[in-house]
């Protein structure tokens, strides 16, 4: 699609504007787009999104003048202070390598540090696994139980809603 503007270039920019109700939408170029005030997102904060990312590292990375100079990921080459400056892990063993540094900044960042969504059939197969405790178990079962709960009350099947409201309770206790 063309630029709405000027005609003449590749559109990369979707403007969407609501006033008082009513919608609006522009296809604009880059120049275009920069000409008219609509600047990317980060612009302005003297920063690019690697430094953002790079700031949430930092915070928890250690003084420079403690980081050994030969704690260098095996695989890639990546250093703390290189995974800091970029903003994003050099490759899959860094994780491994930078465990202790990365753990409370993903804590920060997701709110936990363990995956809870989909995961490939071959993952966490180079890692140890960790038993999960009673307590871990327990929680996820009431979780399991209140969305089943959940969509049981969207499909208005009060009676199966009831139930499993019982049996949340009960672990609860």
């Amino acid at each position: 699609m063309l630029c709405q503007n000027c005609g003449k270039r590749e559109a990369t920019t979707h403007i969407k504007r609501v006033v008082n109700g009513e919608t609006s939408e522009s296809h604009l170029c880059a120049e275009c787009a920069a000409s008219l005030g609509y600047a990317d997102v980060f612009s302005g904060f003297g920063m690019s999104f690697g430094d953002l990312l790079g700031g949430f590292l930092s915070d928890t990375a250690a003084p420079q003048t403690q980081i050994a100079s030969g704690n260098r990921c095996g695989k890639c080459g990546s250093s703390w202070n290189d995974i800091v400056r970029a903003g994003k892990v050099g490759c899959a063993d860094c994780y491994r390598t930078f465990y202790d540094r990365l753990v409370p900044t993903l804590q920060r960042i997701h709110g936990r540090i363990r995956h809870t969504g989909k995961t490939s059939g071959s993952a966490g197969t180079h890692a140890p696994v960790r038993e999960k405790t009673e307590e871990e178990l327990r929680e996820e079962k009431i979780e399991m139980l209140k969305k089943k709960m959940s969509e049981a009350v969207a499909e208005q099947d009060f009676e199966t809603a009831a139930k499993l409201r019982d049996e949340i309770r009960a672990l609860e206790a």
